[in-house]
């Protein structure tokens, strides 16, 4: 029988576009709907599970999924048994106690004998527990941030994005305790075989992730310029010069960061760059 990897995403939610489109772009391909929530891929050999957030954790520790890809915060939260295999770069928050902002903050001693509301206790009650202060947890789920306005607590502990849901209900962020985004988790007993499918599917992560930001710029310059083009261009490795058939001219390619790119434009165009073009990447096979 041959070996085929179950992975675990989010069935909906702020994970579930952005787990499938990287699935997608390491060339992995499936079709799911809500009523069977199982499907087979083509490309690696992988079965696609549509699971609740919460659920995925353990569903890998027990091995009806062998990988899960999740929220760090949940993976935390859950506590289970399960390897953190990649942290996946997006989907990324902050876990932060917030208060009502006319209230003074005076550092974490602020919580000691004051009631908190959080869907995560289990990650709050570890933090006070190493800052030395007893608080009493509500564990709520749904709307944390309305429990200061109706006198259920006064902080909250919660998923932060923009911070604009905290200052739309009065309050005010004033501690960072967990900085989340994707993560993908792994059984802990996976076979050979199932580790090398593992080990396929990270390498085709990995260089889709060494290609965001990154833009192929090709070039035309002046010969006589090209050490001092060579200098400002910063890249995965030294850039790739060819000559022109017009005679003394170069063409240059690099790979660069889109932020890197806009910095030296006007430099570049300075030492007589021209015909200067910029294209996306998909991937960077290392």
């Amino acid at each position: 029988m041959s070996t085929r990897l179950r992975i675990a995403i989010q069935k909906s939610g702020r994970l579930s576009e952005k787990s499938t489109q990287l699935l997608a772009d390491c060339g992995i391909r499936y079709d799911i709907n809500q009523r069977t929530l199982l499907a087979s891929a083509e490309g690696l050999p992988i079965d696609i599970l549509l699971l609740r957030d919460d659920d995925i954790p353990q569903y890998v520790e027990d091995q009806v999924a062998h990988l899960g890809v999740v929220g760090e915060n949940v993976a935390a939260e859950m506590n289970k048994k399960v390897n953190l295999v990649k942290r996946l770069g997006f989907s990324k928050c902050r876990m932060s106690l917030a208060i009502p902002k006319e209230k003074e903050y005076t550092g974490t001693s602020f919580f000691e004998g004051k009631s908190i509301a959080t869907s995560y206790p289990n990650i709050l009650s570890q933090y006070l527990q190493q800052k030395g202060v007893n608080s009493d947890i509500h564990q709520i789920s749904g709307s944390v941030e309305i429990a200061p306005n109706i006198g259920l607590a006064e902080g909250i502990f919660d998923i932060v994005s923009t911070g604009g849901t905290l200052i739309s209900n009065g309050l005010k962020e004033v501690e960072i305790v967990l900085r989340s985004e994707a993560v993908l988790i792994a059984n802990q007993n996976l076979t050979a075989s199932q580790q090398a499918i593992v080990d396929e599917l990270l390498f085709r992560i990995e260089a889709v992730m060494g290609s965001k930001g990154k833009k192929y710029v090709l070039l035309n310059a002046p010969a006589h310029q090209l050490e001092a083009i060579k200098d400002l261009l910063p890249g995965v490795k030294s850039p790739t010069v060819m000559p022109l058939a017009q005679e003394n001219w170069v063409a240059i390619h690099a790979v660069m960061n889109e932020t890197e790119f806009w910095e030296i434009i006007q430099p570049l165009k300075l030492l007589g760059a021209e015909d200067i073009l910029v294209m996306p990447i998909e991937k960077i096979i290392p």
